[in-house]
């Protein structure tokens, strides 16, 4: 079901019903990165998919650092009467699911971490965000598709995949693209926070993930206790995307698990 948002919601499909969970899609796609998870909702769970402000279909934020998305979830969250929900995010996507857990962890029914990390980016990092801006300000999203596309997928993707990647990528703003590279440059650590994280956490990892490796996950899974590692087979750092059956079996587990 496509569900239509007002200029200052989030707009968002969702799928199935029962246990709520909300899916953050990463940098520089939008929610349709979900299209395999909101095609295929497993009995018990409410599958939701927002675009982050800019992103999509949604109004763009005064703010683009992943507290402000956050707060943004939050909002959205609010509009659907969810006092809580589990929340996944991938690359990005997590790094927002984090800031999530900081800002009102109750709210965080259980986290699912894709392909992400919980560590902040150094001064060479920031540097490499900025550098990233200007090239978008100065040359258009192309230059942006072409270096990231084959570090996004794993190598002999399918090229359909490939081919719907790149065109989700051409059909974000520049502005947008631009102004959350800085934001992602600004994020903090999230190592204490997700240490002290209580509730159920899921953590899953592309087999050949080149962006955020399976030690970045296995760091993850350290810094919150109990949590699971899910390593996809054949996948790269989009492996909800990239073998969605495996990755939809393993969140139909988790919020199984939950229920």
């Amino acid at each position: 079901m496509v569900t239509p948002s007002p200029h200052e919601q989030l707009f968002h499909q969702e799928a199935g019903a029962g246990v709520p969970l909300v899916l953050l899609h990463g940098f520089p796609v939008d929610r349709r990165l979900f299209a395999p998870q909101l095609e295929g909702p497993r009995a018990g769970v409410r599958v939701i998919a927002p675009d982050l402000p800019g992103f999509g279909r949604s109004a763009p934020s005064s703010t683009f650092t992943m507290e402000a998305f956050a707060e943004r979830v939050f909002g959205l969250m609010d509009a659907l009467e969810l006092p809580s929900a589990v929340v996944g995010g991938v690359s990005m996507g997590g790094y927002v699911a984090m800031a999530m857990t900081r800002l009102d962890p109750g709210r965080v029914r259980g986290l699912v971490l894709i392909d992400t990390q919980s560590i902040a980016d150094d001064d060479a990092g920031r540097a490499r965000r900025e550098a990233t801006a200007v090239e978008l300000e100065r040359d258009g999203v192309e230059p942006l598709v072409r270096a990231m596309v084959p570090r996004l997928l794993a190598p002999g993707a399918d090229p359909a995949l490939r081919g719907a990647l790149e065109v989700m990528m051409r059909e974000q703003p520049v502005a947008t693209l631009a102004a959350t590279s800085r934001g992602l440059g600004q994020r903090t650590d999230a190592k204490d926070i997700l240490s002290r994280f209580a509730n159920p956490c899921l953590v899953m990892v592309g087999e050949h993930d080149v962006v955020t490796p399976l030690e970045r996950a296995e760091q993850l899974r350290g810094l919150v206790s109990g949590a699971q590692l899910e390593i996809v087979a054949g996948a790269g750092h989009l492996a909800n995307f990239e073998r969605p059956a495996q990755v939809n079996a393993a969140l139909a587990r988790f919020v199984a698990s939950m229920r």
